[in-house]
């Protein structure tokens, strides 16, 4: 459990940080850049929130996931590490993601182009976080190029990424007002 009885420690100071485990590290490196990249996420998971979307239990729930996808990246694996003995995301996080792409996207009609990043306001939130959602996948693989991290990280963000798209198809009135691209649209003859 979490108890924080002051918000400032004065330990960072010098350009360092402590990790889950107790280790420091500078913040500039890539494990406290790729669980940064996740909590921007989250905040952006927040304003899309207040854009008042459908779905905004499942939101919720994904805000919590990613408080756990940050406690998994702060501590990193150890080749000794027991099973459950770490907060780890599982598989069933990212599976319960599926779940919800899947029903959401039952009612979308197939795309026959991009779709152009907007629409309602709740839609623009959702394109904003995916990208987001992206950068943060791409942190969490740069880092396990040399680092050991939890894979099922990187699929729970994979979908993540996924399930944004489809929710913000939703959010443009179950896909019929999103904007799709048309190539070359604006090139002169």
């Amino acid at each position: 459990m979490v108890y924080l009885s002051r918000i400032y420690t004065k330990t960072g100071d010098a350009g360092d940080t402590a990790l889950g485990d107790g280790s420091r590290t500078g913040k500039d490196s890539p494990r406290v850049a790729a669980y940064g990249e996740v909590d921007e996420l989250n905040a952006v998971l927040g304003l899309l929130l207040t854009a008042a979307p459908p779905e905004a239990d499942l939101l919720r729930g994904i805000q919590n996931d990613l408080f756990d996808v940050g406690a998994d990246l702060c501590v990193p694996e150890s080749s000794d590490e027991a099973p459950g003995q770490r907060l780890r995301i599982r598989a069933a996080q990212a599976l319960h993601l599926e779940s919800a792409i899947d029903r959401l996207n039952a009612d979308l009609a197939p795309l026959t182009s991009f779709v152009l990043p907007g629409g309602t306001p709740a839609a623009a939130w959702c394109h904003l976080a995916r990208t987001v959602c992206r950068r943060a996948e791409r942190a969490v693989v740069a880092l396990a190029r040399s680092e050991r991290v939890n894979p099922q990280v990187v699929i729970y963000l994979n979908r993540l990424s996924d399930l944004l798209f489809v929710l913000a198809r939703h959010c443009n009135q179950q896909g019929r007002a999103d904007v799709l691209w048309v190539p070359g649209k604006n090139q002169s003859s």
